[in-house]
C-alpha cells in the first residue's frame, strides 16, 4: 500500500466538488489544475487542511439548474492533493491524483462558495485496490487506432513514452488526456471495470479516427 492512499475508513462521507465541463479524473491518474478562482483557492486550502480530498465531476448540461449551480452528473471521483505550489500572481498550482469514483447521494450546503456534496463509495470500492489483475490490452489494437485518431486531429505524440507505459496506465492517460466529448469523458469514468473502461477507450478511438479531419493544436507525452 502507498503510504499515502487511503483505507475505506478514511474516505470522507461529506466533501468539497470541483465542477468541471471536459475533465476527466480517474483512479490512479494524475490530474494537473491552475486554480485561480476565489472558491476554488478556498477550497483547495480548506482541503489540504482536512485530509488533502476534494472530488472532480462534470455538470450535466441536460439537468436542470439546481440552487448552487448547473446540474451535476452523478458520478465523479475523489482525488487527493499529491503536489501543491504557488505562484507569484496568487495562483494555485496542484496535482490531484485519483483515489476512488463514487455517487452524489446528495448536494450539502455551500461553504465559502465552493460546492460540497454527500458521497457513496460503495459501488466503486474495488478502485481502492491497488493490488489488482491489470487490465489483458489489446495493444496492437489499441495503439493502430490511437495512430488514426491522433492522425485526424494533428496531436503531436510521445510515442517512446506510450509505448514504455503499462497497460492500466495507458488506458486512463489516454481516457484522461485526449479530447473526447464531455458524455465521452462521462462514459469513460462510469465504464464498470478497466477491461470495460479499455474496451470503450478502444471504441471512441475508432469512432475519432473515421471522422472528419480537425485543426492541429493538442500534444500528448
Amino acid at each position: 500500500m502507498h503510504p499515502f492512499h487511503p483505507y475505506p475508513e478514511d474516505l470522507p462521507q461529506e466533501f468539497a466538488v470541483f465542477p468541471l465541463t471536459g475533465a476527466l479524473l480517474l483512479p490512479r491518474g494524475k490530474l494537473p489544475l491552475n486554480i485561480f478562482e476565489p472558491r476554488y483557492l478556498a477550497m483547495t486550502l480548506d482541503s489540504l487542511a482536512t485530509g488533502r480530498m476534494f472530488g472532480m465531476v462534470q455538470p450535466d448540461l441536460n439537468a436542470p439548474v439546481l440552487e448552487h449551480g448547473p446540474g451535476l452528473y452523478r458520478v465523479g471521483c475523489l482525488g487527493r492533493l499529491s503536489s501543491f505550489s504557488e505562484t507569484d500572481d496568487g495562483k494555485l498550482l496542484v496535482t490531484l491524483t485519483g483515489l476512488i469514483r463514487f455517487t452524489i447521494d446528495s448536494e450539502i450546503d455551500m461553504h465559502h462558495g465552493y460546492r460540497r456534496v454527500r458521497g457513496d463509495f460503495s459501488r466503486y470500492i474495488d478502485d481502492l485496490d491497488l493490488s489488482a489483475a491489470p487490465v489483458a490490452l489489446d495493444r496492437e489494437n489499441m495503439l493502430a487506432a490511437l495512430r488514426g485518431y491522433f492522425g485526424r486531429r494533428g496531436v503531436d505524440a510521445n510515442w517512446e513514452a506510450i509505448r514504455r507505459m503499462p497497460d492500466d496506465a495507458l488506458v486512463v492517460t489516454l481516457a484522461m488526456a485526449c479530447p473526447f466529448e464531455p458524455v465521452e469523458k462521462q462514459a469513460l469514468l462510469e465504464a464498470p471495470t478497466p477491461a470495460e473502461r479499455a474496451a470503450t477507450l478502444l471504441a471512441l478511438l475508432q469512432m475519432g479516427a473515421a471522422g472528419p479531419d480537425l485543426p492541429p493544436g493538442h500534444s500528448i507525452s
